[in-house]
């Protein structure tokens, strides 16, 4: 009897064994097939919701990727970031991988993926105007953000399109991006370029009157993009391969369901923001043909965020496309 026992249990503890080990491989398997990478964003805004979904719907997941998503504000402090090692991936504007070469690195910048097609901020004001054109801003003063970022080089190229010197008006471009906002709440400037929510919220708040759409009026660029360093692209292709994928992915969902889809998927990134302020958001950017329908750029798109950048003064002379792009296979 206490044989047939000892081997009862004997079989029950070796079952056990199996099964812990079957657990166990299974675990380590999983965590050997997913690659953590950490990536830095220059905003935190509804303008990004397609990169939002890829997280929230777990594209980035699916494709083998564990993202951790840092707030980086500002290009320079993303392109930093990824120079330093402390972040593999950024989001910024294309133009800090161009600032990033011609400064002379050798383990420069390149990108592989684009998110947004246009500019995304808005351009709110003080007081309403029935019929607001950019020649109201003549002798008025705007926050205007970064000198030498894609927001306020774009929003002067606008303004310069149609025939508007920015001479004619006073452009604020000492305060920093994440607190033009406050500095505008707080009384200063007439305008400010802010993206949404914030532009919505401060709206709403009665604080000011989105007026114009920046990305309306400064055409199609890569505005914001993915890039690392050619070393950590050359020993991750399959990453870089897979982080396209799911971001495609997110993009592909906001372009096949609506506003309300879309902002209930990426309503937990903006827990301060209500429902319809983020769907009336996407309305805005949706509206404004803001995501592209694919992650590749062209390089004409590219060409004309040089143009903006060399009638700003940034740039003297263009930087070749297949130099800075890298193509994924």
């Amino acid at each position: 009897m206490k044989k047939r026992l000892f081997i009862v249990i004997l079989c029950f503890l070796v079952i056990i064994t199996i099964f812990f080990h079957m657990f166990n491989n299974t675990r380590i398997k999983k965590s050997k097939d997913t690659e953590k990478i950490t990536l830095a964003e220059v905003a935190h805004t509804i303008f990004y919701a397609p990169m939002y979904v890829s997280l929230e719907k777990g594209y980035f997941k699916e494709n083998g990727i564990d993202v951790e998503l840092i707030l980086t504000s500002g290009a320079d402090k993303v392109s930093a970031a990824l120079l330093s090692g402390d972040a593999d991936i950024g989001l910024c504007g294309s133009e800090a991988t161009i600032y990033v070469y011609n400064g002379g690195e050798k383990n420069y910048l390149k990108t592989f993926s684009q998110l947004t097609q246009k500019d995304g901020t808005f351009l709110v004001s003080r007081k309403p105007y029935k019929n607001f054109s950019l020649s109201d801003l003549k002798n008025k003063s705007v926050i205007g953000g970064r000198a030498g970022g894609m927001p306020e080089m774009t929003f002067e190229y606008a303004l310069k399109q149609n025939n508007i010197n920015p001479s004619d008006l006073e452009i604020d471009t000492s305060i920093a991006f994440a607190a033009m906002s406050g500095a505008f709440i707080g009384g200063q400037g007439d305008f400010v370029t802010l993206f949404e929510p914030t532009a919505t919220m401060l709206e709403k708040q009665g604080y000011g009157y989105v007026v114009a759409s920046i990305g309306e009026l400064g055409g199609i660029v890569p505005y914001t993009s993915y890039s690392a360093r050619k070393s950590f692209i050359n020993k991750h292709k399959n990453l870089i391969k897979n982080f396209d994928k799911a971001i495609q992915m997110g993009l592909n969902y906001v372009h096949t369901h609506s506003d309300l889809e879309v902002a209930k998927t990426i309503s937990s990134q903006f827990p301060d923001t209500s429902l319809d302020d983020i769907k009336s958001a996407i309305l805005r950017y949706r509206k404004n043909d803001t995501w592209p329908k694919t992650t590749k750029f062209t390089e004409e798109s590219f060409n004309h965020l040089q143009d903006i950048m060399i009638d700003y003064g940034e740039l003297k002379e263009k930087v070749s496309y297949k130099k800075l792009f890298y193509t994924i296979k």
